[in-house]
C-alpha cells in the first residue's frame, strides 16, 4: 500500500494580491491593459514587485507606480527603472511604502529559512532577487537573467494534519487553510532538503500568473546572482550597479517587508 500524500497547507493568501492590485491605482482593468502595464515596464522589475508587495501590506499603500520609479530615480537607486541593491530596495520601501523593510543576507538557507518561512506564514510579503528562465521561474544564469520576484504565500507538505484551526479545502483533499480570525499554530516547518515540501507562492512582473516556486530551487538561484548581464553592458544604455556589483547588491540577499506596526 503506497504512503499516503502529505498534508499541505498555506495558501490562503492565494487570492490577495488579486485583490489589492484591484484596490490599488493605478489599476490595469482589462487584458490589454495588463499587457500594456508589462510591456512598459519591462527594465521596472524590482519597482514592479515592490509596488506589487506594497498593496500587501495593511493597509495597502495605494501608491502608484510611477511615483516609485519617480523616487528611485531621485534617490539614485536607479537610472532606467532597474534594481540592482538590495538596500537600495530596502530604503525606498521605508521611504515610499512607510512600511518595516528587513534586509535578509547570507541566502536563504540555513538559519535564515526558518525567518523567512514564518515571515510568509504571518502574512507578510517577501522580495527576492533570482535569475529569470524563459517560463519567468528561477534558474542560474551567474546573474545575468537578474529578476526581482515577490512572494506572498508558502505552501508546506507536513506529516500530519495541521492543529485546530485549520480547514480542509472542499476542491483539493489534502490542503488546508487556516480558518480566518481563530487562533493556529503553524504546524512544523519541513526540515532543510526535504524534497517537494516547501514551495513559495510567487508573483513578477513579466506575467500575469501566479507560480509556485520550489523553495530550494528559489535559494539556489538567489545565491548565485554575480554578473552583469553582458548583454545589458554592451546596450548602451545606463544602469545604477552598486560598488562590488551585481554580487554586492543582490547576491543571496532578499527583503523582508512588515506594516510598520508590525511586531512580528
Amino acid at each position: 500500500m503506497g504512503t499516503a500524500p502529505p498534508h499541505v497547507f498555506g495558501l490562503e493568501k492565494s487570492h490577495l494580491l488579486k485583490e489589492a492590485l484591484e484596490k490599488a491605482g493605478p489599476v490595469p482593468r482589462s487584458r490589454e491593459d495588463a499587457k500594456r502595464l508589462l510591456k512598459l515596464h519591462k527594465d521596472r522589475c524590482g519597482l514592479v514587485a515592490l509596488w506589487m508587495a506594497g498593496t500587501l501590506l495593511a493597509p495597502p499603500s495605494g501608491i502608484p507606480l510611477e511615483t516609485l520609479v519617480q523616487m528611485a530615480v531621485e534617490r539614485g537607486y536607479t537610472a532606467q527603472g532597474e534594481m540592482f541593491s538590495v538596500a537600495d530596495m530596502g530604503k525606498l520601501a521605508q521611504e515610499a511604502l512607510g512600511c518595516q523593510a528587513e534586509l535578509l543576507c547570507g541566502g536563504l538557507g540555513g538559519p535564515n529559512r526558518d525567518r523567512v518561512l514564518q515571515h510568509l506564514v504571518a502574512g507578510h510579503p517577501l522580495l527576492i532577487p533570482y535569475d529569470e528562465d524563459f517560463n519567468h521561474e528561477p534558474c542560474r544564469k551567474k546573474g545575468h537573467k537578474a529578476h526581482w520576484a515577490v512572494s506572498t504565500g508558502v505552501l508546506l507538505g507536513v506529516q500530519g494534519v495541521p492543529s485546530p484551526g485549520y480547514a480542509e479545502d472542499p476542491e483539493l483533499p489534502g490542503l488546508f487553510h487556516p480558518l480566518p480570525g481563530m487562533p493556529c499554530v503553524p504546524p512544523s516547518l519541513p526540515d532543510e532538503g526535504s524534497a517537494g515540501a516547501v514551495y513559495l507562492l510567487s508573483k513578477q512582473g513579466k506575467s500575469w500568473h501566479y507560480q509556485l516556486w520550489d523553495y530550494d530551487q528559489v535559494r539556489d538561484s538567489n545565491l548565485q546572482l554575480m554578473d552583469f548581464s553582458p548583454s545589458r553592458a554592451a546596450d548602451g544604455r545606463e544602469y545604477v550597479v552598486p560598488a562590488g556589483g551585481v554580487q554586492a547588491g543582490l547576491c543571496g540577499q532578499a527583503l523582508l517587508l512588515r506594516p510598520q506596526d508590525s511586531s512580528q
